[in-house]
């Protein structure tokens, strides 16, 4: 029976540090980092995604960054099968390979794999659709999936309730039936949780830079290349930008709608990666000494450990 190859994932709520933990590690133990950020996979949505300028990902090497354009589809399942054509060549090339991003249900549908789930239902949306208050709903029947998604997403509130209904059984337990698992890998995830009031001023204070350093320019220029309809403009500070661009809101307005919503949204990828219970947290930020230190032992450990 051959030894399975060690992964690293790096994951945690915005803001954290991910990146710069998985950088340096990359360059402690010799690795490769691969996007797990939704978002990032498309082309041109840069400012408001925090994506590393092309220049920066060459050393460690980068991979699944701007990968289509907004008004293409990339799915769970997309990231998935893109990152098991990549893994086999880094493994073979002595690299550790790094995933890196706070995108659960990507890590989910890699790790542990998807479930095609129920068929859509267009009656039983249609009976969902007249009633109020869905997420409340969603709440009292899925708390889980309530909690992992904003009470504005109708669309994945819609799902959620679709898929509870249907099954009996939380859209979680759907989903983690294992289909199409990553396979020959063993994995270490290491989670980022900073003490929340220190990671709330770092998000308030990244939105602002994010503002000031043409976010509301780089929006203005996006919609004049994809309809205002495609997913990544109903984004965290890509939606308050077009927002602001058509007059809905003011730059202030704009700004502190951005800063809350992200605070709020940080807040909703804990409550998924603390669901995890094989995750090792680490309390702090990537970018402090002493959290690197714990991550190295931890990784180091990871690696010396047999299967």
């Amino acid at each position: 029976m051959s030894a399975l190859a060690p992964l690293l994932a790096i994951t945690g709520p915005t803001g954290s540090g991910k990146s710069d933990l998985a950088i340096a590690l990359a360059r402690r133990f010799d690795g490769e980092i691969l996007n797990a950020d939704s978002l990032q996979v498309f082309t041109g949505f840069d400012i408001g995604t925090a994506k590393l300028p092309a220049a920066d990902r060459q050393s460690p090497p980068h991979h699944l960054f701007d990968l289509c354009p907004a008004d293409q589809s990339f799915t769970a399942g997309d990231f998935a099968r893109a990152v098991k054509s990549l893994l086999p060549a880094i493994t073979a090339r002595g690299r550790l390979p790094i995933l890196c991003g706070g995108t659960g249900f990507y890590l989910r549908a890699l790790l542990r794999g998807l479930s095609p789930g129920p068929t859509a239902s267009p009656a039983l949306r249609a009976r969902l659709a007249q009633r109020p208050r869905l997420h409340r709903l969603l709440t009292r029947l899925d708390p889980a999936a309530a909690a992992r998604i904003h009470p504005h997403d109708r669309n994945k509130t819609l799902r959620a309730l679709e898929i509870r209904l249907l099954t009996g059984q939380p859209a979680a337990d759907t989903f983690a039936q294992g289909l199409d698992a990553l396979t020959g890998y063993r994995t270490l995830q290491l989670g980022l949780d900073p003490p929340r009031h220190l990671l709330y001023a770092n998000l308030d204070a990244r939105c602002l830079r994010m503002w000031q350093s043409g976010l509301l320019e780089e929006t203005a220029h996006l919609l004049t290349l994809y309809p205002p309809t495609a997913k990544p403009f109903a984004a965290l500070g890509y939606k308050q930008a077009a927002d602001c661009l058509a007059g809905r809101l003011a730059p202030p307005a704009a700004l502190a709608e951005m800063q809350t919503k992200t605070r709020q949204y940080a807040k909703r990828q804990l409550t998924w990666f603390r669901a995890d219970t094989g995750t090792v947290w680490l309390p702090g930020f990537g970018t402090q000494p002493e959290i690197f230190e714990k991550s190295v032992l931890a990784a180091e450990q990871f690696l010396r450990s047999s299967v």
